[in-house]
């Protein structure tokens, strides 16, 4: 029986997960689900699931949780540091969708205990890639994407040779926008924003998917997971989300991974990985799809693109100054402080004004650096939003 954890439990990548441990419950023992503010759903699939604890993010909110669990036997806690205990706990697979850089310290303690850490919390490898491929070697764990892009990557590299690569390009939906004339996203709504053409996520990453600061930071994970140049990584826009990637060799083939825009298939695959099982997922007809179109990339309308090549030119903390500032930024959209466009204006400037000052980019990649760039690009990113 696999020990597993899932950090983000909640939410749509959470939710996919128990689905599949749900199919073969007799498979799987859960140690600690984790979730937000969503307490009724977090107590129900831990009671569900006879995990040994259930820990929300939010600590004004232990006494909820604990209410809800009241008599079931499962372990009520909650807090960052609680997000941690429960990572240290031992497990064989853990599960790491939390949203944004909160993700980081439960990931790196995770790999720490040696599991395998099924990562869709992009903004770990953004941050502090170093750290976490580092941490997953000198403590033998195994880092296994999941994001659908990076997961298709992986299994189109499985047996080859990383030096015959010449070029990876990711497959990007366009989001909510991507047929809105330009003029017209000046006006964009944060209700608009939400509406994903093709997928079920939740708000804020379909709104990162209507700017493509979420094709962005996969840019930026592609090189720092698979050590792959800057140069040889592309952008282009699929609408029908079919090809999540493909790769392309130095004989000029190209090995595309092709799928229904379903997350259970990359969640499958880091689950049962190295072994491939049968997933509940849709067959793909081929004569019924007729066709798959693509598009440029336009760094106009995205300018999130250029950034993230800007990024990982400048290396060092300026991918965790990155995903700050655009996490404030679109806390900022949200809030209408701020319209569409502006997310990317902001998360420019701050990048420019953090850059600017001496030994921040440049310091080492640690947890207690990467977590102060951090703080200082948020603080940076409501200075620009309140002026």
């Amino acid at each position: 029986m696999r020990r597993v954890t899932i950090f983000g439990a909640t939410g749509s990548i959470g939710q996919n997960t128990l689905n599949l441990i749900g199919r073969d419950p007799d498979a799987y023992d859960v140690v600690a689900l984790t979730g937000g503010q969503n307490i009724a759903q977090l107590a129900k699939d831990a009671i569900a699931f006879k995990a040994d604890v259930a820990v929300t993010a939010h600590s004004h909110l232990l006494n909820d949780l604990r209410q809800a669990l009241a008599g079931s036997g499962v372990e009520a806690a909650a807090g960052p540091q609680a997000l941690i205990d429960a990572a240290a706990r031992p497990a064989d697979w853990v599960m790491s969708s939390i949203v944004g850089s909160a993700g980081l310290a439960p990931g790196l303690t995770a790999l720490q205990q040696g599991a395998s850490l099924a990562l869709a919390n992009k903004e770990s490898m953004v941050c502090a890639g170093p750290l976490m491929l580092s941490t997953a070697k000198a403590h033998g764990a195994r880092i296994l994407p999941v994001d659908s892009e990076h997961s298709a990557v992986f299994q189109a590299l499985i047996g080859e040779d990383l030096d015959a690569i010449e070029r990876v390009i990711i497959t990007a939906s366009g989001g909510a926008f991507r047929d809105w004339p330009l003029e017209d996203l000046a006006a964009a709504t944060p209700e608009q924003a939400a509406q994903h053409p093709n997928w079920d996520m939740g708000q804020r990453i379909t709104i990162d998917s209507a700017s493509m600061f979420n094709k962005a930071l996969e840019l930026i994970e592609t090189k720092e997971f698979f050590q792959i140049a800057p140069a040889k990584i592309e952008a282009v826009v699929h609408p029908e989300s079919m090809i999540h990637a493909l790769v392309g060799f130095q004989d000029g083939a190209l090995m595309a991974h092709v799928g229904p825009p379903d997350m259970r298939h990359a969640i499958g695959f880091a689950l049962h990985y190295p072994q491939r099982k049968a997933l509940p997922v849709e067959r793909l007809d081929l004569v019924s799809l007729g066709q798959l179109t693509f598009r440029p990339a336009d760094e106009q309308r995205w300018p999130a693109l250029r950034l993230a090549r800007e990024v990982m030119a400048t290396g060092g903390l300026a991918g965790a100054v990155f995903n700050a500032a655009k996490e404030r930024a679109l806390d900022g959209f949200l809030d209408r402080r701020i319209g569409f466009q502006q997310i990317a204006s902001v998360v420019e400037e701050v990048l420019s004004r953090v850059s600017a000052q001496p030994g921040h980019i440049d310091a080492a990649i640690t947890l207690d650096n990467v977590m102060h760039a951090d703080h200082l690009a948020r603080v940076r990113a409501d200075e620009i939003m309140n002026k």
